[in-house]
């Protein structure tokens, strides 16, 4: 005999199935850059990040999350190098701070494989301390800014002093020579994904 539920019980069973899947939903987002695949997302939405990719997708942003910028990347393992990077700077504790409204461009491993050939390794010596933190607050803003945010021509004063301009067209956004190829809401800010390091101008003297 087949049991009807009736129009209590069902908006009950309807509500519980939404809170599931926008549970599930908010995991995958906040998740997504630790298992990148090599191609676009799909209509799911994943905020999946694909190590070495240079094409440029629609991001995905996470309207809720309650992990920081440093718990996000700290949990993918396309941006193992930036997190020991900010290490070795010691700037995790700034990213970390849950109170911030941080933009951040956060290059892909492949991004910091593009530099020159040791390059990495020698920024991260203790005698370079201070040109790797240059670099990395280079790839830091305030306010926190939204992918749409972002204008053709437009320029943006980061931590370090200097600017970099955003290049808007066809959908798709580069801020100076690199792609954002996804973007990640975190509790205190966001983390824009790009496929280049952004290198400051060097410091005149």
């Amino acid at each position: 005999m087949t049991s009807v539920m009736g129009p209590g019980r069902v908006r009950v069973h309807e509500a519980r199935m939404k809170a599931r899947i926008f549970s599930l939903l908010l995991t995958t987002l906040a998740f997504g850059c630790a298992k990148g695949d090599e191609s676009a997302p799909g209509a799911a939405g994943s905020a999946s990040i694909a190590a070495g990719t240079s094409s440029v997708v629609a991001p995905t942003i996470a309207k809720t999350n309650a992990k920081t910028i440093v718990d996000v990347a700290s949990a993918s393992p396309d941006h193992t190098t930036l997190v020991a990077a900010l290490k070795a700077a010691d700037l995790v504790y700034v990213l970390a701070s849950p109170g911030g409204v941080y933009t951040v461009f956060a290059p892909t491993n492949a991004a910091f494989d593009k530099l020159p050939k040791g390059t990495v390794e020698t920024l991260l010596k203790p005698e370079n301390k201070g040109e790797l933190k240059r670099i990395l607050q280079h790839h830091a803003a305030v306010p926190s800014m939204q992918l749409g945010d972002f204008k053709d021509g437009q320029t943006l004063s980061m931590s370090d002093g200097s600017k970099v301009t955003f290049h808007v067209k066809d959908g798709k956004v580069m801020v100076n020579d690199a792609n954002i190829i996804a973007s990640i809401q975190a509790s205190n800010g966001v983390i824009h994904v790009v496929d280049a390091v952004l290198v400051p101008a060097p410091v005149v003297k």
